[in-house]
């Protein structure tokens, strides 16, 4: 075995206890101090630039078979709340019921958070849920390479008892990407749920957010919420007055069917949202594709620019798919376009009743610049 301490000669971090490593599938390797649970895991390695909502990010779904980096070099100053129900059932302060991510890398983590709201820090709930955690890391340089060379598996392996790199990398040679494989429903609802009360809109979960469905109840719905693997027919016995497709991980290319579900319920009439994955899906069901990004979208300050109207918004997102415009059909149109990259963000069309953002209007975390979005969906469900 490799013990963490013989990397002193290269002038690495050394440190007494629990060691951690990560090891990326391009042969590069990360040493650092290992928090959290001890253990192994193999994800796809993605980094985020948001300076807060690590609580936010690590319970989003989306990130469901990925190691997460933070860019920003302190986490866990304001501590983690304690999983409570809000007044519909609901994770407060959380994306859903319990950490997604498999892994989390950081430059550093506050071992003494403030906040009011704080029941614990970051390393002790990763070790809760058994995930492990690596800090001391240049997290910088680390960014720096998935920019360039693109997003890659990694293994990450937090132990007390030391690493061998060679049976590390021998683990990522046999490894596939996770989204590879269809990684929804892993983290889709296993039964229907009816929160509320009003006019009723399905929602179909991909791996939504609770944010996502907060936003819905606030604008007085009653939102049913069903697997993603419901059929057209399912949903339409449930006589909703709107169907909104929810984010999700993965390739949106592995579920065909529920891009012609979307398909079949738009051709019933119905006024349809889609959010992130949903965005993906509405292209799909039209006959558009998508395309893997080199290293995706995942932060607060995203500038989206508003193609109806000219205006700019900076946006919350989380995705490593995109749209690729010059498949579009004529009943779409781009709605938003990234400022950054000119990457669709958002889709329009059959004069407004199907609609679809690749960003977040939920936020959490983030600006909530884009909650308007809700509000066109709510005005097209009570006029349709």
């Amino acid at each position: 075995m490799e013990s963490f301490l013989s990397s002193k000669k290269l002038g690495l971090w050394v440190f007494n206890g629990t060691s951690g490593v990560l090891v990326l599938e391009d042969g590069s390797v990360y040493w650092g101090r290992g928090f959290g649970a001890e253990g192994r895991v193999v994800g796809e390695v993605v980094f985020n630039t948001g300076m807060i909502g690590y609580c936010e990010a690590l319970t989003d779904p989306s990130y469901y078979g990925q190691i997460l980096v933070l860019t920003y070099p302190l986490v866990g100053n304001y501590g983690v709340p304690e999983y409570i129900e809000d007044e519909w059932g609901l994770a407060r302060w959380f994306e859903s019921w319990g950490i997604k991510a498999c892994g989390l890398v950081v430059h550093e983590t506050c071992s003494k958070p403030s906040h009011w709201s704080s029941a614990r820090t970051l390393d002790e709930w990763l070790r809760s849920e058994g995930v492990p955690g690596l800090e001391h890391v240049d997290t910088r340089a680390l960014t720096r390479r998935l920019r360039e060379k693109g997003t890659m598996l990694g293994v990450l392996e937090v132990s007390s008892s030391g690493h061998s790199i060679s049976e590390l990398k021998a683990i990522l040679a046999r490894a596939e990407m996770p989204d590879s494989r269809n990684l929804v429903e892993h983290v889709t609802v296993r039964e229907p749920a009816v929160y509320g009360s009003g006019p009723r809109v399905v929602l179909v979960d991909c791996g939504v957010k609770h944010s996502i469905v907060r936003c819905l109840l606030k604008r007085s719905f009653q939102v049913v919420r069903v697997p993603y693997s419901y059929s057209a027919s399912e949903i339409l016995e449930l006589k909703p007055e709107g169907v909104v497709f929810s984010n999700g991980p993965g390739d949106p290319s592995k579920l065909m069917h529920t891009a012609t579900t979307l398909r079949e319920l738009a051709d019933e009439g119905l006024p349809v949202l889609g959010i992130c994955l949903g965005n993906q899906l509405l292209a799909l069901a039209y006959g558009g594709s998508t395309y893997k990004l080199r290293y995706g979208h995942r932060s607060q300050n995203q500038p989206c620019v508003d193609l109806r109207t000219g205006r700019c918004y900076v946006t919350s997102q989380n995705h490593g798919y995109a749209v690729d415009p010059r498949s579009l059909p004529p009943e779409l149109e781009v709605w938003f376009k990234n400022a950054n990259d000119e990457t669709v963000e958002g889709l329009w069309g059959l004069e407004g009743r199907v609609l679809g953002t690749q960003f977040h209007p939920e936020a959490s975390p983030g600006p909530l610049d884009c909650g308007f979005v809700f509000d066109m969906f709510a005005r097209r469900v009570l006029h349709a």
